[in-house]
């Protein structure tokens, strides 16, 4: 079942985790294509890829970098995608770009969970997937053990496509299962043709049959040939890996080093011959593509330090030229990105990822037409774990934090600002604190702004416990018109998250009626902060008796007298602090959940239950009551004790009373 060979420029992501090498394997595919002089480093600060100051300063990605390559004719954009967890963010919106995917990953069988949430979010988008098993050259164990836990990790049937050889205990090339030959890696150059082993005989064999075998579930006619015992062509085997690829059926795994450019290659005639074309993406997206006319999808917004701003987008129809227009405005220049270096193009064509300038309207993730933008879900973006309180260093840039922070944001969205009302606090969320440490780096190097952060502050409250009545008169005599104001008000308690309420109860006109709204303006003023210095709430006040003066009276005195009764009283009511509790539901490999639940106790966590995690084999929920004073770096322990792949989800419940040396804690560092 030969299929043809792919056609037009086609996109690739390289994604897994941080250290796996996707950069070094970057930097040999441009090499090798002939794309640069000299293979990069990322220790050196040389490479392509991870091309920021951010990123060289930490060698690390931390946004996606976006390379071009031709190889024997064919034409693709790589994307290099960031390995932490903290930036997967980036990568989710660049996969919704490409054609195909690379998962990259070490020989360890301690780390494949870490492949877990990527090849979950490759599968669910339909992506066709390799898996290149990098830096081979420092394997230890079994290829086969490897490939079990690897398995292990991922619902899509994994395909084996090479087996290594060995001497001495050395990786020194492999044999290809599909064509059968064996080959030698030379370092720095192609891998050469050699006869197979004789000791490789029978691992070669038993490793094509388990090939065979699940390639024979997704097809009648080789389970057919593999019961009657009949070799099946090469090119039907070639034809079966490429269209079971394209389906999302099954994930090849190929053996390498980057460094060493061993079996890269062979992975990239894979992806030369078996990867689908463009269009393929664009169905499987619901891209709607008619009369060839120019659709594109933004995949990453770049802010320069200037302010000037580039779109990353993948064009799945139609040609564009430089000056043409889509409906939120004209493009400025059309750029082809060699990681950091822009190089101007005047024109592109269906299946490149270009970047655009000046189109300042467009945002990540929209689909733009010429006459018509489908913007990206607010809902796309992932749910934020962690956060600092900003604050300029120079009070004079709090208006330019404000325009560099709308920046950022835009560069990436899963980064939000919160003005915080309760503690007056400006908050920047994200994915964690070095996601967030980055973040003020950029401020700082883009933009100029030093900005301090600190942890923010819980919004406690307080409320009362006991009623309580008093009586309180304002009495000011200054010459002329005096100010006088009497009144008798009865506190009272209210049920937890029923806020505030005012009554009054006056007979007689002890009160005159319009002196009774700044009464309850009074009491309001006071319950900004009670007598343990926090806003109260859940409080019941009643105006039931008082005085006036038919002069000196006004809505000034009685305000004042109010809040001095507040003062006065609501010590008397025996007030309590309140903390706010977050219902968190955490998601965790079942491995791991006993140690979740140890570090959920040890933050004064109630645990609610447990539960299998939905659409995900061997992974649980917790769900659990949690103070938010709690919440704040759980999800530093939380990736400490699950491999970097733990998560949770948080909002607010209730607030619940506080007691004890965690109050008088609270209450000494307010004071």
């Amino acid at each position: 079942m030969a299929l043809d060979k792919p056609t037009g420029p086609r996109s690739i992501a390289l994604v897994g985790p941080y250290s796996s090498g996707k950069t070094t394997l970057l930097e040999a595919i441009l090499h090798i294509c002939g794309e640069t002089d000299r293979k990069g480093s990322v220790t050196a600060g040389s490479s392509s890829g991870d091309s920021s100051k951010e990123a060289r300063d930490r060698q690390m990605g931390v946004e996606v970098n976006a390379a071009h390559a031709r190889y024997l004719g064919d034409e693709f954009t790589i994307l290099d995608c960031p390995g932490s967890i903290e930036f997967f963010q980036e990568t989710e919106n660049a996969l919704a770009g490409v054609d195909a995917a690379v998962v990259v990953c070490e020989p360890d069988r301690n780390r494949v969970l870490t492949l877990s949430p990527i090849l979950r979010q490759l599968q669910d988008r339909g992506i066709p997937t390799f898996l290149f098993v990098n830096k081979i050259d420092k394997a230890y164990g079994s290829v086969q053990d490897l490939f079990a836990s690897l398995q292990s990790v991922t619902e899509r049937a994994l395909v084996l496509r090479q087996v290594p050889i060995f001497k001495d205990s050395i990786v020194t090339g492999y044999v290809d299962l599909a064509s059968e030959r064996a080959y030698v890696y030379k370092e720095g150059a192609a891998s050469r043709i050699i006869d197979l082993p004789p000791e490789m005989a029978e691992e070669e064999g038993t490793s094509r049959f388990a090939m065979l075998e699940k390639l024979a579930d997704f097809d009648d006619h080789l389970m057919e040939e593999l019961l009657e015992d009949i070799d099946p062509e090469r090119e039907e085997i070639y034809g079966l890996l490429q269209n079971d690829l394209q389906q999302g059926l099954v994930t090849p795994v190929f053996l390498g080093s980057a460094v060493l450019d061993h079996g890269v290659r062979r992975l990239l005639k894979a992806i030369r011959h078996e990867v689908p074309e463009a269009s393929v993406a664009a169905a499987r997206n619901g891209i709607d593509i008619k009369d060839n006319q120019p659709v594109v999808q933004i995949l990453k917004t770049y802010m320069s330090a200037q302010g000037g701003k580039l779109s990353l987008a993948r064009i799945w129809s139609g040609d564009v030229n430089d000056g043409d227009s889509f409906s939120v405005g004209r493009i400025g220049g059309i750029f082809r990105l060699q990681g950091g270096k822009p190089t101007k193009i005047p024109a592109t064509k269906a299946g490149e990822i270009v970047a655009f300038g000046r189109l300042d309207e467009a945002r990540t993730g929209d689909i733009l037409k010429t006459d018509e933008i489908i913007r990206a879900s607010d809902g796309q973006s992932l749910e934020p774990v962690f956060n600092f309180a900003l604050f300029a260093e120079k009070r004079e840039d709090d208006v330019k934090l404000s325009s560099a922070l709308s920046k950022i944001v835009d560069e990436d969205p899963s980064l939000r600002t919160e003005h915080k009302q309760e503690t007056q606090e400006l908050l920047l969320w994200g994915q964690g604190e070095i996601h967030l440490k980055v973040a003020l780096e950029r401020l700082r190097n883009k933009y100029g702004l030093e900005v301090k952060s600190k942890r923010p502050k819980v919004a406690y409250k307080e409320a009362i416990r006991k009623s309580a009545t008093q009586h309180a008169r304002y009495r000011k005599q200054s010459g002329g018109h005096g100010q006088f104001g009497d009144v008798q008000i009865e506190i009272k308690p209210l049920p937890r998250g029923s806020g505030f309420s005012f009554d009054e109860k006056i007979v007689g006109g002890s009160v005159p009626r319009q002196y009774i709204p700044a009464v309850e303006h009074g009491v309001k003023d006071y319950l900004v902060e009670g007598p343990l210095g926090f806003p109260v709430v859940d409080v019941a006040v009643t105006l039931f008796d008082g005085q006036f003066h038919s002069v000196d009276s006004s809505e000034n005195s009685f305000r004042s007298a109010a809040r001095i009764a507040m003062t006065e009283g609501m010590p008397k009511c025996d007030p309590v602090l309140l903390e706010p509790i977050y219902k968190v539901e955490i998601a965790m490999p079942s491995e791991y959940t006993s140690k979740v639940n140890s570090i959920v106790s040890g933050r004064r966590g109630q645990i609610l239950g447990f539960d299998a995690r939905e659409g995900w084999e061997g992974w649980d929920t917790l769900t659990a009551m949690i103070p938010e004073s709690e919440v704040h770096d759980l999800i530093v322990d939380l990736r400490s004790a699950t491999q970097g792949v733990g998560t949770y989800r948080s909002e607010f419940d209730h607030l619940q009373e506080l007691t004890g040396q965690n109050a008088a804690k609270v209450l000494q560092n307010r004071t």
